[in-house]
């Protein structure tokens, strides 16, 4: 069989973006603006919550959602160890530690049972990563949160557009931070998103996307047009807290807007790409993969399974034009993050045989054959 040229992912960009973003070019405004709040109102609509607010990426989405709690330093917060470094390093930015959880075996999403084990006095909240888009058991980690006042950030970097229960994911905690960038469900580029229903917490975020200050510059052009005696003071601004640049722009919520209206025929897409590597991996007993076939699969951001001799079947793999990686490194084994190390034996076991396989919208189904065809050869 011929090889073909795979991406392991891949945005989906036409000329609606750029025709988005030329408008943007056309009205001489780039930064924070009118097309960030048209953003948040359509993601709030979306996700169906009261409040968003535009970010730079989600790692500042929850770099903020910890901040707007303003915890008392030293406390720790419970937070997957598979999973990306981001979800631990916005704890300790924000004069915390992370008590890091072992993943399940099952959906390698947050161990319940491994944070009953080790929630101390100490535990302020919990940040739930939906691992891969899978959702996480809610239906023990909220109970089990509220029974010890935890406050709950959910993770939904992989989940855009999944629902829990016929809710959507982003929707269960205090404030839910989504990733957009440009591997994930929809990309601008760089840029993320934190939703909240709690009105104090969404002005305490927007505040501190941007350094602290309580007017942002587009509203006080957008006043300045109106001058009376009541508002001719449009440049004056306060700051009563230390806040980061970490605003989303004007540039990026347009191409937003415009991947926003695709998202379901993303997830239709890729729904008929995971039903074919289902079908086409499950004959073989050296295969498994760790996530259920569900009608919202095509949600999910990851399509990955676990194998022995792992290096070498990447290898394979590569040899093959066929790209992989490798979701991920427990935050435990990053030397950095070796200081909070703790009992995490199912994370240390199978992070060692996960493989992620390509999987985006623009996949095909041929591609799909193929690179079945050459993972069932490595067994032969």
């Amino acid at each position: 069989m011929e090889k073909l040229n795979i991406r392991l992912f891949k945005p989906s960009i036409n000329k609606a973006e750029l025709n988005a973003v030329k408008k943007v070019f056309d009205k001489s405004w780039l930064g924070l603006g009118g097309e960030v709040k048209k953003f948040e109102n359509e993601f709030c609509k979306f996700v169906n919550s009261k409040y968003a607010v535009g970010v730079n990426s989600g790692t500042a989405a929850l770099n903020l959602a910890v901040q707007s709690f303003n915890f008392k330093k030293n406390k720790n917060i419970l937070v997957n160890n598979l999973t990306f470094v981001s979800s631990a390093s916005c704890i300790i930015n924000n004069g915390l530690v992370p008590n890091l959880i072992d993943c399940d075996e099952d959906s390698l999403g947050f161990d319940i049972n491994d944070a009953e084990k080790k929630i101390n006095k100490n535990t302020v909240a919990i940040i739930i990563v939906h691992y891969g888009g899978v959702p996480a058991n809610l239906s023990k980690i909220i109970p089990f949160a509220k029974r010890n006042n935890l406050k709950i950030i959910e993770d939904c970097a992989h989940s855009l557009g999944v629902k829990y229960r016929n809710k959507m994911l982003g929707t269960f905690g205090d404030v839910g931070c989504f990733s957009f960038e440009e591997k994930k469900g929809i990309t601008t580029g760089d840029g993320g998103m934190a939703v909240t229903n709690n009105y104090k917490l969404f002005l305490d975020i927007k505040k501190n996307r941007w350094l602290g200050i309580d007017k942002e510059t587009w509203l006080r052009k957008k006043h300045y047009t109106k001058l009376t005696k009541n508002n001719d003071k449009h440049w004056f601004y306060k700051i009563d807290s230390l806040g980061n640049k970490y605003n989303m722009n004007d540039l990026s919520a347009s191409i937003g807007r415009v991947q926003l209206k695709k998202i379901n025929n993303f997830i239709s897409k890729k729904q008929k790409v995971a039903k074919k590597y289902f079908e086409l991996l499950s004959v073989s007993k050296n295969i498994k993969i760790p996530f259920k076939f569900t009608s919202q699969f095509g949600g999910y951001w990851l399509m990955c399974i676990r194998v022995k001799k792992r290096d070498e079947f990447i290898s394979f793999l590569k040899n093959n034009m066929i790209p992989t990686g490798v979701h991920y490194i427990p935050i435990s084994n990053l030397d950095y993050y070796k200081k909070y190390r703790s009992k995490t034996p199912n994370s240390e076991r199978i992070w060692k045989e996960l493989v992620s396989l390509p999987y985006h919208s623009e996949l095909t189904i041929k591609e799909v054959k193929y690179i079945c065809d050459i993972i069932l050869k490595f067994y032969k």
